[in-house]
């Protein structure tokens, strides 16, 4: 889509800005009119790094426009900065810091345009689907999945699930920023066959799903399979969740059901300790040989 291409398009402006910062700050900061402030190199070199994360954040995504918004962010902090450098500056000095307000302010329009159709494209509901097969009876893996205090053990984002009743249960989650909670009531249910639930009107998040369980082909293991769907506000909410790790949500609840699958198969959950949460490229730089979650290097 047009305005994905236009996001992908800034992360790669993002990637040269950040490059340019990193390897050659002290230029940076004299074509800005600002190398005679203590500390530009230094400042120049943050900038640098939060341009790369930008990047990362555009070029990564699968719905990049969204993360426009955190280069409107960064526009703001630059424009304040530059304002205050143009106007305590004379000469030449003032003239670059002054034709460098005008080019982060051109650079900030394109970021507001794309944030801002990025916003508008998710306004419908977020709808996330994925499935795996698992090497257990049907009935055993039903019975675990519906004692919903089990569910953290293999979803990494949850801190906790608490049963109420035969029907609802209290979630909690450890968001990027703020702690998020909510109440969750089964709408229907099939016995080792579906779980269908959907979050209690008033808690503060709209999402509703459901979890089949099929014979595998030949009578072999059980399939699962997951559908998710979240509304505003509830899909901004399950978006930072899942992006807390890095990732897009369908890549997040992929990684839930591999948990899954190695919890049921062998009773633990294997991963990496430089990568315990997905896939994604900045996560790889850290990985390490695969262990026992809780064990030690």
């Amino acid at each position: 889509m047009m305005t994905d291409r236009f996001a992908r398009a800034l992360g790669w402006t993002s990637l040269m800005l950040g490059t340019a910062h990193l390897a050659a700050p002290k230029a940076v900061a004299r074509l800005c009119g600002v190398d005679d402030a203590p500390g530009a190199t230094t400042v120049a070199r943050l900038v640098g790094g939060r341009e790369l994360l930008h990047a990362a954040l555009l070029l990564g995504a699968k719905n990049p426009a969204q993360w426009a918004w955190t280069r409107v962010a960064g526009d703001t902090m630059d424009l304040g900065v530059l304002g205050r450098a143009a106007a305590n500056r004379t000469g030449t000095r003032r003239a670059r810091a002054l034709a460098a307000l005008g080019v982060v302010a051109g650079i900030a329009a394109l970021d507001a345009a794309c944030a801002r159709r990025g916003t508008a494209k998710a306004k419908g509901p977020l709808q996330v689907r994925a499935s795996i097969t698992i090497n257990k009876p049907r009935e055993e893996v039903y019975r675990f999945w519906r004692d919903l205090e089990n569910l953290p053990s293999f979803m990494i984002h949850l801190d906790s699930v608490r049963t109420l009743d035969q029907r609802r249960s209290h979630w909690k989650a450890n968001g990027p920023v703020v702690r998020l909670e909510w109440e969750a009531e089964i709408i229907d249910e099939r016995a080792g066959d579906l779980i269908a639930w959907r979050s209690v009107p008033g808690t503060g998040i709209s999402t509703a799903g459901l979890v089949s369980f099929t014979e595998g082909p030949g009578g072999r293991g059980t399939v699962v399979d997951v559908s998710l769907e979240y509304g505003a506000p509830g899909r901004k909410l399950a978006a930072a969740v899942a992006r807390m790790f890095g990732e897009h949500p369908e890549q997040q609840v992929r990684d839930d059901l591999r948990r899954f699958k190695q919890v049921m198969e062998t009773g633990e959950v294997v991963r990496s300790e430089g990568s315990p949460e997905g896939h994604r490229a900045l996560r790889q730089l850290r990985q390490r040989p695969a262990q026992p979650i809780g064990g030690r290097a």
